[in-house]
């Protein structure tokens, strides 16, 4: 009876152990089951499963922005795999890497296929999402400065180059104004205005020709309409039914004419026609 017992113990036992641990003991034995157990969870085992004995290493070195990391890799690991670990030690994102080794490194082969050998350079090429910030900021921030002084700046009926000409007043002669009004050019030239230096001058629009003549009492100038490259205009303060006008005749503002005492029912013509839009009436 005692004998009975001790076997059937014995099977249940083993039982217990084989239900533990999911396999069958090498040799039926207990205890070779629990060493064989211990052994597996002993063993490191790396993400994909693979052993590390199973994979044969590399050491490489990347070369990025003038520094150097030392990196340790599988050669089974592909060229995306490269570029997670190049992320782990510069902070670069891979998809802003471009990786060389022989030219540009392939992301879907392994490192193996590529021929990569141990104590390899690694080239890296990209910039971090801070560098890009750090570039784009200032220039940002220049343009932010600049808007910021242009709304300072006075009115350009209130600067000093300006106001020399209009506190003259308004010229006897000039032609009468039609405020909130727009009308075509008028056939003939527009007379009466004062030039920067307070000099009586003249505009004449040639469409036959596509030319602007400015007329002074000392000369005409002949101006292809295509060469001005902006019309500025701002109706003078106290004075809205007349404008003081600038044609821009060269790649910077210190290459503007300014007339003044346009009537304003031109305005809109003028710049129609020497922008392009001319006006057949």
């Amino acid at each position: 009876m005692a004998s009975e017992c001790g076997a059937e113990g014995m099977v249940k036992t083993e039982d217990a152990i084989e239900e533990q641990y999911g396999n069958v003991c090498e040799g039926g034995s207990p205890a070779g089951c629990a060493q064989e157990s211990r052994t597996d969870s002993e063993i490191p085992v790396s993400n994909g499963g693979e052993t590390v004995e199973d994979k044969e290493m590399v050491d490489l070195k990347i070369i990025w922005n003038k520094n150097k990391y030392d990196l340790k890799i599988s050669l089974d690991g592909t060229g995306a795999n490269l570029k997670e670990k190049i992320n782990s030690l510069t902070g670069l994102p891979p998809a802003m890497q471009k990786v060389m080794y022989k030219g540009l490194l392939p992301e879907d082969k392994t490192l193996r296929e590529i021929k990569v050998t141990n104590g390899a350079k690694i080239m890296v090429v990209g910039s971090t999402i801070n560098d890009v910030l750090a570039v784009n900021t200032p220039k940002e921030v220049v343009q932010q400065e600049v808007k910021a002084e242009e709304n300072k700046k006075e009115p350009l009926c209130q600067q000093k180059q300006h106001r020399k000409v209009l506190d003259k007043g308004k010229p006897e002669d000039i032609m009468p104004s039609l405020k909130g009004i727009k009308e075509r050019l008028p056939t003939v030239p527009l007379s009466g205005m004062y030039n920067k230096s307070g000099g009586k001058v003249r505009l004449t629009f040639k469409l036959e020709q596509d030319q602007l003549w400015i007329g002074t009492k000392e000369r005409t100038e002949k101006i292809p309409m295509g060469s001005i490259k902006n019309v500025v205009t701002e109706p003078i303060e106290g004075h809205e039914d007349y404008y003081m006008m600038a044609f821009q005749l060269g790649p910077t503002e210190a290459s503007q004419y300014w007339v003044y005492w346009v009537p304003a029912q031109y305005v809109d013509a003028i710049k129609d026609t020497v922008l392009g839009k001319w006006q057949y009436f």
